[in-house]
Order: structure tokens, then C-alpha cells, then sequence
């Protein structure tokens, strides 16, 4: 999960950037913050969606066994644990 984070965060962290350097070219911190909003948005569009490429390849993360009332068993070094 970490590799598809880092392209994100990586994403993330140049918009404050970007939101940073114009705001400071220009003396502007409304501007700052009005192009801070604009690239967490944009960003946000990208990301949370469930696009298509985010799910080619899905993780199952509890599988429900079957006949199983007490909820998901959880078997760590073989002795199972409720």
C-alpha cells in the first residue's frame, strides 16, 4: 500500500509548494490559501474516487469463515486466536 501512498503524498506535499511560492511571489496569503484549497481539491478528486486503476489488483483483508458465529478468527503462528 505504501507504493501507491508515496505518489500521492508526493503530490500533496507540491501543492503546498506551489500554494507557498505564489503566495510569497505575490505577498498574498489569501491567495496562499485559495490555491492551497485549489490543489487539495484537485488531489482529493483524484484519489478518493474509486477509480478503475485503484482496483485491478484488491486486497482481501478478512475473510469471513464460513459457518463461523463469533466473528472472524484470527490465526497468528497457528494457535487460533477469538
Amino acid at each position: 500500500m505504501e507504493d501507491i501512498f508515496a505518489p500521492i503524498q508526493d503530490v500533496f506535499e507540491g501543492q503546498i509548494v506551489v500554494a507557498f511560492l505564489a503566495g510569497y511571489i505575490y505577498q498574498d496569503l489569501h491567495l496562499t490559501l485559495w490555491v492551497g484549497l485549489a490543489g487539495t481539491l484537485i488531489t482529493g478528486l483524484a484519489v478518493i474516487p474509486p477509480w478503475p486503476m485503484y482496483n485491478k489488483n484488491p486486497e482481501t483483508w478478512f475473510v469471513p469463515l464460513a459457518g463461523s458465529a463469533g466473528g472472524a478468527r484470527v490465526v497468528v503462528d497457528e494457535p487460533k486466536v477469538a
